[in-house]
């Protein structure tokens, strides 16, 4: 009897108890989404313990407020916000759900991400392109980019906007143009950093055998640095469009343009008040947007997955 034999006469050795056995492929699939619902159910357990513990005019130290107020005025229960999103939006007869004009301004809020996003990662590969191919470049555009985040996009929002009024390029400038490059303001800054980074990963090893095969520059781009980036850009990419979302929702504030979920939380805030549930139906719009960006790039990823070897968080 041969070794082989024997091994199937005995069979397989068991597999020891620590040994834990692999999820399926569907319950790894759905795992994210019931870690994301679980979350949220806590979040929304704790909102409630909050306000069944403090007090409603909050907890003060002397005369500094450690704790906010929790009256219905400031933090209305969960269960009114939600029964909130399926009320009228106004009293007028006829009018939408609130939860359909949510949806319709956050769908004119995403469709500017998107412009953003692009405008964002193009401008930022080109920019991590450049860094990757002079050092001098890296060492002066690096920092700048770096230190272009310190300037707050609330400030920049109203000279963007006053630029493009006067710009004459043989089209009309529309008022979401001057919303999309100031949101893609904040989304070229992770994708030009996580682009550079994953272009100068490939070990030192790896670029002198493309070097010993007398690769151009071009060539070695296209079969080892960008391959190798994949792992660092797709978490920037993410990245980037939570950050396209969130400037979009900030420059609608200050350019005053409407239509958009950031327009809507300003109108809102009028309700607080008379509606304390009400304002809180755009922030939660704004919160799903950023979820769906997200999302729709993480798509991306799918077919790029066996260059997703060891994912690296942006």
């Amino acid at each position: 009897m041969t070794a082989g034999t024997a091994e199937a006469a005995v069979g397989a050795p068991a597999r020891p108890r620590w040994v834990r056995a692999p999820l399926p492929r569907a319950v790894r699939a759905l795992r994210p989404v019931a870690l994301g619902l679980a979350a949220l159910v806590l979040l929304a357990a704790l909102w409630e313990l909050v306000k069944a513990v403090v007090p409603e005019q909050g907890w003060s130290v002397g005369e500094r407020l450690v704790l906010p107020r929790t009256s219905d005025l400031a933090m209305p229960h969960v269960s009114e916000m939600i029964a909130r999103l399926g009320e009228p939006l106004t009293a007028q007869p006829g009018a939408d759900p609130l939860w359909l004009a949510v949806l319709r301004a956050g769908a004119t809020s995403l469709r500017i991400a998107a412009v953003s996003w692009v405008i964002g990662v193009v401008v930022g590969f080109l920019l991590a392109l450049l860094m990757t191919r002079f050092r001098v470049a890296r060492s002066a555009v690096l920092p700048l980019v770096v230190l272009s985040q310190t300037v707050p996009l609330i400030a920049l929002a109203p000279l963007v906007k006053g630029w493009g009024s006067k710009l004459e390029l043989g089209f009309t400038w529309e008022p979401w143009m001057s919303v999309a490059v100031i949101a893609s303001y904040l989304a070229f800054f992770p994708v030009a950093v996580g682009a550079l980074r994953g272009l100068t990963s490939p070990d030192a090893l790896h670029r002198e055998l493309f070097a010993g095969y007398a690769a151009s520059w071009t060539q070695t781009l296209v079969r080892l640095r960008l391959p190798a980036s994949v792992p660092h850009l797709l978490p920037a990419l993410r990245l980037a469009a939570t950050s396209a979302v969130l400037g979009v929702v900030v420059a609608e504030v200050s350019t005053g343009m409407p239509g958009g979920i950031g327009r809507m939380i300003l109108e809102f805030a009028n309700f607080a008040s008379s509606d304390p549930a009400k304002p809180w139906a755009p922030i939660f719009g704004a919160v799903l947007l950023g979820l769906v960006a997200s999302g729709a790039v993480a798509l991306l990823g799918t077919g790029l997955r066996r260059f997703r070897r060891a994912e690296v968080a942006a």
